[in-house]
């Protein structure tokens, strides 16, 4: 995986975190992708995160790893 410094993750677009507005789950590229993705699993089975807010980083993670289109059913 590709280090991500807290320099550049600080200059990162909103758009580029599974969860944009809380800056969580960084997916500058595959291999952050695949690690969210991983992580928000292990978030999920310790209930630090909530079922939708899982589903929403791994579609994005899925979206950033080319397995399915840019469209979130239960976004607006």
């Amino acid at each position: 995986m590709a280090v991500l410094t807290t320099k550049a993750r600080k200059h990162m677009k909103p758009g580029t975190f599974g969860l944009p507005g809380q800056r969580k789950y960084p997916m500058p590229d595959k291999s952050h992708a695949g690690n969210a993705k991983s992580r928000v699993s292990a978030a999920l089975a310790e209930g630090k995160i909530s079922p939708s807010d899982a589903a929403k980083v791994r579609h994005k993670a899925n979206v950033v790893l080319g397995e399915t289109d840019s469209t979130y059913p239960g976004s607006k």
